[in-house]
């Protein structure tokens, strides 16, 4: 702000001193013009007393010396600081303010604003002058002169310019340092007052108080970050929600395991248990519930490996469809236990995957034990696939039945349409948690939806691999509770 000040008042010191040296310039254009006539009169003889008719044809020019004496006193009476007389040259032959610039050369210039006159700068005795020239007849001239010259100190009007300017700087210099102040005020006002709730807002969300929000809106860039920490805060309690869900969850499901776990063998230690049927029955017991546990940690494991990104996947060429039949073989045992038809419907020209051949599969032995544990007995399963553009889309279809799952939740932790059947069937909610991450790592996408008839689809999405060659099918294993 100051050198803002400091650059304006030396523009407008330098405008001003312009302007006062081109008036000064104008000035003394018209002064040249009134003081011609009044240097012709006294070239002429004239004695005091004397009086005369000639006219200017018999005019007897005075003698030099006594000459120089009248333009002394008529420089003078003219008011200006010097007056000059040049010859054809223009160099000095005379000069009422010293005789030292004797000889002298003055280069002038014609004026573009008056007619008849010439315009120059010139060094007088070290000091620049402002001058203007009009000519005069030599012959006519007791020193032979051809031009006139008025000229003025240019710095006499500097300083004039500058003790007029001056004073009206320093006030309007003031008047806007103030104006600056409040403006600066209220800027800084207006910044750390919002910075301030975002400091004390963040201090807040720091010691654990995660409903926290700051309230600032704006176009600007206050009010985005604002709007960007509000964002931030409502996402930062959404992840403590779902981690205290999630540790609620957990141990939930640990209970139900650990408490059987306990109190068979607690039987089995302090010989409550008599007979060796009870006896095998509750070692059939702690030997499911113990790896009902294994499994809940294993899957937990999974889950948090893939969220890090910890886990390498072997992207490489994969068959779709034949990993399709092989999860249906699979779960076919369970399925013909529950009366479930299952069906395959795979075109013979659907391109390979590019995926994990082993994470492919525990994706899709997650979606087919899911489908066979929760369609309604006598119903039927089907997997199918087609070609989506530059990606193969695998599908799993079953009837949802009578506790049909919400779409949008089916993939968070710990869900179930059906609590009851769900813990009846050994599974936790973390199968397809754990899928659709797998999928997302693959490049891909797992998500699902319910038609208009009730049947529930499970979409799986991979792009499809070029110029790689299929990767063979693995052996098949036992599928993984979802």
């Amino acid at each position: 702000m100051a050198v803002s000040l400091l650059l304006s008042g030396a523009l407008t010191w330098v405008l001003v001193r312009d302007l006062e040296l081109q008036s000064a310039q104008d000035q003394l254009d018209r002064s040249i013009l009134v003081a011609r006539p009044l240097i012709q009169h006294q070239e002429c003889l004239l004695r005091v007393g004397a009086v005369t008719n000639a006219g200017a044809a018999t005019c007897r020019l005075d003698d030099p010396i006594d000459y120089q004496a009248r333009l002394d006193l008529l420089a003078s009476q003219l008011g200006t600081s010097r007056l000059l007389l040049l010859n054809r040259q223009g160099r000095v032959v005379f000069d009422s303010g010293s005789a030292d610039t004797s000889g002298q050369a003055i280069s002038v210039t014609p004026s573009k604003r008056v007619t008849g006159v010439a315009e120059a700068r010139t060094t007088l005795g070290g000091q620049t002058y402002l001058v203007a020239a009009t000519t005069i007849t030599p012959t006519r001239d007791p020193l032979g002169a051809a031009y006139v010259v008025l000229g003025l100190p240019q710095g006499a009007f500097a300083a004039a310019a500058a003790s007029d300017l001056v004073p009206r700087l320093l006030l309007a210099g003031g008047a806007a340092l103030l104006l600056a102040i409040l403006l600066v005020l209220l800027v800084s006002r207006s910044l750390t007052r919002p910075l301030g709730k975002l400091a004390a807002a963040a201090e807040d969300i720091a010691a654990g108080h995660y409903s926290r929000r700051v309230g600032i809106r704006g176009t600007d860039e206050i009010g985005k970050l604002g709007s960007a920490f509000d964002r931030m805060a409502e996402a930062v309690e959404r992840a403590r929600r779902v981690q205290r869900e999630f540790l609620a969850n957990v141990s939930h499901e640990l209970k139900t395991p650990l408490t059987s776990l306990i109190g068979f063998s607690q039987a089995l230690v302090d010989g409550s248990i008599k007979t060796e049927k009870e006896r095998a029955r509750a070692a059939t017991v702690v030997h499911e519930e113990s790896e009902r546990v294994l499994r809940m940690a294993q899957e937990l494991l999974d889950l948090a490996r893939v969220e890090a990104g910890s886990i390498s996947f072997h992207i490489t060429a994969v068959d779709l469809g034949g990993h399709l039949q092989q999860g249906l073989e699979i779960v076919r045992p369970r399925a013909d236990a529950r009366g479930l038809a299952l069906d395959l419907d795979v075109p013979n020209d659907i391109p390979p995957v590019a995926a994990d051949p082993e994470r492919l599969h525990q994706i899709l032995d997650n979606l087919l034990d899911n489908a066979v544990k929760y369609a309604p007995s006598g119903a039927t399963v089907t997997a199918s696939a087609r070609r989506v553009g530059n990606s193969v889309e695998g599908v799993v279809t079953n009837p949802a039945g009578p506790h049909p799952p919400d779409p949008d939740r089916m993939f968070e932790r710990f869900y179930r349409a059906d609590p009851s059947r769900s813990a009846a069937a050994g599974g936790v909610g973390l199968g397809l948690a754990i899928s659709r991450e797998l999928a997302t790592a693959m490049g891909g996408r797992l998500w699902a939806d319910i038609d208009g008839s009730g049947a529930l689809h499970m979409h799986l999405t991979l792009p499809a691999a070029k110029g790689r060659q299929v990767e063979p099918l693995p052996p098949p294993a036992s599928a993984s509770a979802a």
